[in-house]
């Protein structure tokens, strides 16, 4: 069931973002980013949303539950965000590192960052982002960015980091 709701969701999404891909562009070029208005380069404005604090581009950490490669509800629109901004750079490329807590075999834990990576990139494909924009990498538990051995630490280690090439 919690699977059908998630695709609902994420049909929903696909549709909203269809309808916002479909809006025309003026013809002076005018593009909007982070709230304001500028003339200019589109691509040069999109390269200063991904610095910009204040946008949801600059969110690039999707956490994960205890033993789960579902995403949260909580990341569908960081995550959509992400996919819109990649579909409007098509030249951009991201990857998409799958990590785990230290808990469970090492062979385990890197299934399970690369199951996370790859419902992430699921999801971006679905908003039209292209294969070739995005590369899944799983780590498990080799790169911690919380060294403690509590709940607090694992929570952190449950995740998935978009970085974006050149960066």
């Amino acid at each position: 069931m919690r699977r059908i709701i998630n695709l609902v969701l994420v049909l929903g999404m696909v549709l909203t973002l269809g309808a916002c891909a479909s809006a025309s562009k003026d013809d002076d070029d005018l593009v909007q980013v982070g709230g304001t208005e500028g003339v200019g380069s589109e691509n040069a404005n999109s390269m200063q949303s991904l610095d910009d604090p204040s946008s949801p581009l600059s969110k690039r950490v999707i956490y994960f539950e205890f033993d789960s490669s579902t995403i949260q509800s909580d990341y569908q629109e960081l995550i959509s965000a992400h996919a819109a901004y990649l579909v409007e750079n098509p030249d951009v490329s991201i990857v998409l590192e799958g990590h785990a807590d230290e808990r469970g075999t090492r062979e385990y834990n890197i299934a399970l960052g690369e199951r996370r990576a790859k419902a992430v990139r699921q999801l971006m494909t679905l908003q039209g982002v292209t294969e070739k924009q995005l590369q899944v990498i799983s780590f498990g538990e080799e790169r911690p960015v919380a060294l403690g051995h509590d709940e607090s630490a694992w929570s952190l280690n449950r995740r998935v980091e978009i970085l974006y090439s050149g960066q």
